[in-house]
């Protein structure tokens, strides 16, 4: 009965964890849900390498980071992220607006930052990107 019980949960999670469409391909709504959701927990648990992954390509090359951004991404521990609005943009890409909470581990004082992200939807890799580039630390708090 275990056997049974652990393989109906196993194919419900398969299931709910691969949503496709009858074609076999997720829908861009989908897609950016699972986008936004997999960048969002890569910056909660500062896993800003995994991050850079949305990163657009195009925005990485003509913006690579340097080493002292790297470093500065050592010197802060997030603490909260929570998306504050989310907009379709004319020429449909997705506009998000996200609060994050950190603490810069040398002096201990948290703060907070807004991060206005940009998603655009590449039809060629069938996902979404990230245009805007990581979140800057150094910004002032609101």
């Amino acid at each position: 009965m275990k056997k049974i019980i652990l393989l109906l949960i196993a194919l419900v999670l398969l299931q709910v964890t691969m949503p496709v469409e009858a074609g076999g391909k997720r829908s861009k709504s989908k897609q950016l849900e699972l986008s936004l959701f997999k960048y969002a927990s890569a910056i909660r648990w500062n896993e800003f390498e995994m991050a850079l992954n949305y990163v657009d390509p195009v925005y990485r090359e003509k913006n690579p980071l340097s080493d002292l951004e790297k470093e500065r991404f050592k010197q802060i521990q997030v603490t909260g992220y929570e998306a504050k609005t989310q907009d379709t943009l004319p020429d449909g890409t997705i506009e998000q607006t996200v609060e994050i909470r950190l603490i810069n581990r040398n002096t201990q004082t948290d703060r907070s930052i807004l991060n206005v992200q940009i998603w655009r939807w590449d039809d060629k890799a069938k996902r979404w990107w990230l245009t805007t580039g990581l979140p800057d630390f150094t910004a002032k708090s609101f």
